[in-house]
């Protein structure tokens, strides 16, 4: 009997070796809001992101990862694995003028073909409706089993609009305490829990689409005062600062020179309410500090669960840093948001220094001036496809998969890559047709090459979004503006000028009129412009 019970442990142990060395891998994908490139600790920043940090220490980096410049056309890349005129989403979502195509898959569409469990919190921000008369096109109905967050791409911290759970408004109370960023980081770890209680023997994908830090600037007291004096130096020598610290982490080569300040930007020593301004910066820098607290916790989760070395994890902003002030903001967002707080309080909304941010009878912005700091080196703001618009802080950790960790990857990649990516480390395959309907094949290429320390097959980025344009092939990149210093294509070679400095369409006009012809041809391609 006892080599009989012998033998049966072994082969249990090895059954047991078995199934844990082909179970499917978790994916939690993770996404910040307007948040520039170098905001982060691991990118150069002086935001406090000790779990982002660990996360890169023990991941890799990117240093030339792009997304498509603004919120909801982003998002529809991401989820698609198309550019976002494909994916029905080439402009602003509302009013009818942007819905997630039928004729598109999303990852957890995808995903639940192939036995995954699909969960999201945060920002959805890819349906023309926002209210439960028409939700054809929310979380539930695009293939997540469980979502809470809001539909809207804006909202208050304290009293989003839109807040839903599933497909049901969730109204609050004052009593509730609520905070956004809190209650997405909460409710991933609350839908985690419920995960490995009920359905652990299945893998999961989770898209955790934070607002922060997206205007406006609300955070809570106890995060705005870590940053007391942190950007007193005002943000001429902090940008100077965070150059100086990317290059010694190998985020940019090191002869990246500075790009000038922004035409839309002042000098520090001459900018007026220094107190104002500073405790703009300071209320941005907590609301990051928030996520990546709530990114502790959904990491300690997984961890505690055993379940961290066989997840993998993905970091990124949805575009740069943003230098919207918010003027009339009143008569474009939901009257709700800009009029009484949920405790009955007045809200004044706008960029008026007799008020300060942080509090929900606040409603503001950072400005252009805090935006170039938050994007340094770079040139410009989200919605441009100049770098400081569409180059984004990149992170990947998967302890299992990845052979050389705390790297930096010079690659180029794009926001179109997460979708084969996933497919591909999961083993599922893309459709052909979904619900009756013919689906576009995918556009990106995967990154897994990456986890096992090899290069990437792409030298070609193309976006557009409301008629700012851009094209990367090789080191060299066309950028169209439609800002009053732009409107007009511009030429760089990224390799010698990484930060966009000078232009040389005058010096190689014959190379400048190759790039357009070939983004013309992708335009009419993907839809950007109807032929």
């Amino acid at each position: 009997m006892t080599g009989k019970f012998y033998l049966l442990s072994v082969l249990l142990i090895l059954l047991s070796v078995q199934f844990y060395a082909q179970k499917q891998p978790n994916i939690v994908l993770i996404m910040a809001d307007d948040m520039g490139f170098s905001d982060i600790g691991c990118y150069g920043g002086e935001i406090k992101t000790p779990n982002l940090d660990k996360l890169a220490e023990n991941g890799v980096r990117f240093s030339q990862f792009y997304n498509n410049a603004r919120c909801c056309p982003t998002r529809a890349a991401l989820l698609t694995g198309l550019y976002p005129h494909q994916a029905g989403v080439g402009g602003m979502v509302g009013h009818g003028h942007g819905d997630l195509s039928n004729k598109a898959v999303t990852i957890a569409e995808a995903l639940k073909t192939n036995g995954y469990q699909t969960y999201m919190t945060g920002k959805w921000h890819v349906a023309d409706s926002n209210t439960n008369d028409d939700i054809h096109n929310w979380p539930n109905q695009r293939g997540f089993d469980e979502f809470f967050g809001t539909i809207k791409g804006v909202g208050s911290y304290f009293d989003p609009y839109t807040l839903t759970h599933n497909n049901k408004e969730v109204k609050l109370k004052p009593e509730d305490e609520f905070y956004y960023t809190d209650a997405i980081s909460d409710s991933t770890v609350t839908f985690l829990d419920r995960h490995f209680k009920e359905k652990a023997e299945k893998p999961f994908f989770f898209y955790v689409a934070y607002t922060a830090p997206h205007w406006p600037l609300h955070a809570l007291d106890k995060d705005i005062e870590k940053y007391e004096g942190v950007f007193d130096k005002g943000w001429d020598v902090l940008r100077d600062e965070r150059l100086a610290r990317m290059k010694k982490l190998g985020i940019v080569p090191r002869k990246t020179k500075l790009s000038e300040r922004d035409f839309r930007g002042k000098e520090w020593k001459s900018a007026e309410n220094k107190k104002w301004e500073l405790e703009r910066m300071k209320t941005y820098a907590a609301q990051i500090d928030n996520m990546d607290q709530g990114i502790g916790r959904i990491v300690d989760k997984l961890k505690k669960e055993g379940e961290l070395d066989n997840t993998l994890i993905v970091f990124l902003s949805d575009n740069g840093g943003c230098a919207e002030v918010l003027e009339g903001v009143e008569q474009w967002v939901s009257e709700k948001e800009v009029t009484i707080t949920l405790k009955g309080e007045k809200i004044t909304p706008g960029l008026k220094p007799s008020i300060m941010p942080g509090p929900a009878t606040s409603y503001m912005s950072y400005g252009p001036s805090w935006a170039n700091l938050s994007n340094t080196p770079y040139r410009k703001y989200k919605k441009s496809g100049h770098e400081g618009g569409s180059a984004t802080p990149f992170i990947m950790h998967w302890p299992n998969k990845l052979i050389k960790k705390n790297s930096i990857k010079k690659d180029v990649a794009s926001i179109i890559d997460l979708m084969p990516t996933i497919l591909d480390i999961s083993k599922t395959d893309y459709p052909t047709s979904y619900n009756g309907n013919e689906i576009q094949p995918m556009e990106g290429l995967s990154l897994m090459p990456v986890f096992e320390g090899e290069n990437l097959d792409r030298d070609e980025w193309y976006m557009e979004h409301g008629r700012n344009k851009a094209y990367r092939k090789g080191s060299w990149k066309i950028a169209w503006s439609r800002d009053k210093d732009g409107q007009k294509w511009e030429l760089f070679n990224l390799k010698k000028d990484p930060t966009e400095r000078k232009d040389l369409a005058v010096k190689y006009p014959d190379k400048l009129n190759v790039m357009i012809d070939r983004w013309y041809v992708w335009a009419k391609r993907v839809k950007v412009i109807k032929n």
